[in-house]
């Protein structure tokens, strides 16, 4: 591939594909609402029951102390914390609400356009976003312009490291296998867009409601001023 092309885009998803207040005005209370059934009523889930002992083990405890682990993970929601067995969780959640209809999620207009266009120009297509994968897939799937995650071709999520440290994007590169002068990372958290171009990629910020504290150019309101 000829130095300076594009290959692959990674998308964050809050403030850049999604209304950021879709995720904490819907989402956020959704799961929280519902994180105390979860853990009673189904303790025994696979899922469930991975995500209370990795709580546990974090927070010093026994997994047995439901009622400890749920509060901290309580106090994790209510802080937007990006822990990964809180994620498990919101995933869990979030995908009975999408399944049922209850949950939908919005997109910016120019994002599906974006997306199907750069597609077509043979670019790959990543998601990179502190919702666990399972959360990323659900949102581009019962998304407000249709099943988005045929244009996907693979999510990352916090278990590779923190979206603000500059390793992480390392390690995506080499997952990814391609030079990391062909990765295009697109954010609207000035402090990731600053860890990838650490790492060596490109970073474009994405600044949806105007300038941004702290900006770091370039930056666009929109996919559709982006060249690749």
């Amino acid at each position: 591939m000829p130095e300076g092309r594009t290959g692959a885009i990674f998308l964050d998803i809050e403030g850049t594909t999604t209304p950021i207040e879709f995720v904490h005005a819907v989402l956020f209370p959704f799961a929280r609402q519902r994180l105390p059934a979860l853990l009673r009523e189904h303790a025994t889930t696979p899922v469930v029951a991975e995500a209370v002992r990795d709580t546990a083990a974090i927070i010093g405890c026994a997994p047995v102390s439901i009622d400890v682990v749920l509060r901290q993970l309580l106090e994790w929601s209510d802080a937007d914390q990006k822990i990964p067995p809180l994620k498990a969780l919101q995933g869990v959640i979030w995908e009975a609400g999408f399944l049922d209809g209850t949950l939908l999620t919005p997109m910016y207009p120019d994002v599906a356009p974006a997306l199907r266009a750069w597609r077509g120009q043979g670019v790959d297509l990543y998601v990179y976003s502190s919702g666990s994968v399972a959360a990323q897939k659900l949102l581009f799937r019962h998304s407000a312009a249709g099943d988005l995650t045929g244009l996907l071709r693979g999510h990352f999520d916090a278990t590779v490291g923190p979206k603000v440290v500059a390793e992480s994007y390392r390690t995506i590169a080499q997952s990814v296998a391609r030079e990391a002068s062909e990765l295009l990372f697109l954010s609207d958290n000035t402090r990731e867009i600053a860890a990838a171009r650490t790492a060596g990629w490109r970073a474009v910020l994405v600044e949806r409601n105007g300038p941004v504290p702290d900006r770091i150019p370039p930056a666009v309101g929109s996919f559709a001023e982006l060249s690749l």
